[in-house]
């Protein structure tokens, strides 16, 4: 069995969806051609969990806080790129490594992202997988499926990072998002995301930095995404 096609607009349920990022990049390697497609008509938002700074701990040119401001601006210019205004980012903050798990935590992300959905008139959330092996994602799922509990009305879609990128899971499953008419936008929208290519950092070799064909593959195959029931 193979993923069902969608148009974006159908997943969106005729108002602006909103797209919980883990780290600034997964909106775009994930959703870019989703929120391309949505910014084009119903709108689009995205709330970004965490800065990202510890993605080169070892750096000596950059602080953590120099790298977080520099994310940001990275993934300011990428939903830009992809039609968006500077309001369409909200930007919870949360240390990299470190998106809520704790009830407290948990608590206040969720009641404030349950204004954010109330604000935009949403009706479809997206969210990281479970299956996506690293803790900000794991946590970023949980936090989706906490916002469904409250608001049982939403609907909220999964998608995969790492998990697709190592096993294509998403492929034979799920819901499909064509990305060929947005691809142009998808693909520069990552490519803002330069630090996270190798091209701005350069003094920490045990930092992150994408795989070769990485970028590419995600540009390159449509998005998939699964729908959580409540």
């Amino acid at each position: 069995m193979s993923a069902k096609p969608m148009m974006p607009e159908r997943l969106a349920g005729g108002a602006p969806i909103l797209v919980l990022a883990p780290h600034p990049d997964d909106e775009s390697l994930a959703c870019g051609a989703l929120l391309a497609a949505c910014f084009e008509t119903v709108g689009a938002h995205v709330a970004c969990v965490t800065d990202g700074r510890f993605s080169h701990p070892n750096s000596r040119k950059w602080s953590g806080d120099h790298i977080a401001k520099l994310r940001r601006c990275e993934l300011t210019e990428a939903i830009g790129v992809l039609g968006g205004k500077a309001d369409a980012m909200t930007w919870l903050g949360y240390r990299d490594c470190h998106a809520p798990t704790d009830e407290e935590d948990c608590h206040e992300a969720v009641e404030e992202l349950l204004a954010l959905i109330s604000r935009l008139g949403a009706k479809s959330v997206f969210s990281t997988a479970s299956a996506d092996p690293h803790k900000d994602h794991k946590a970023v799922s949980r936090l989706g499926r906490r916002l469904l509990r409250h608001r049982p009305d939403l609907r909220l879609f999964e998608y995969s990072v790492w998990a697709r990128w190592n096993f294509r899971q998403y492929e034979s499953e799920g819901l499909r998002i064509r990305s060929g008419d947005w691809r142009d936008r998808k693909e520069a929208a990552i490519a803002c995301h330069r630090s996270q290519r190798g091209e701005v950092i350069d003094d920490d070799p045990e930092g992150f930095a994408m795989a070769p064909g990485f970028a590419e593959f995600f540009t390159a195959h449509d998005e998939y995404f699964a729908e959580v029931r409540p």
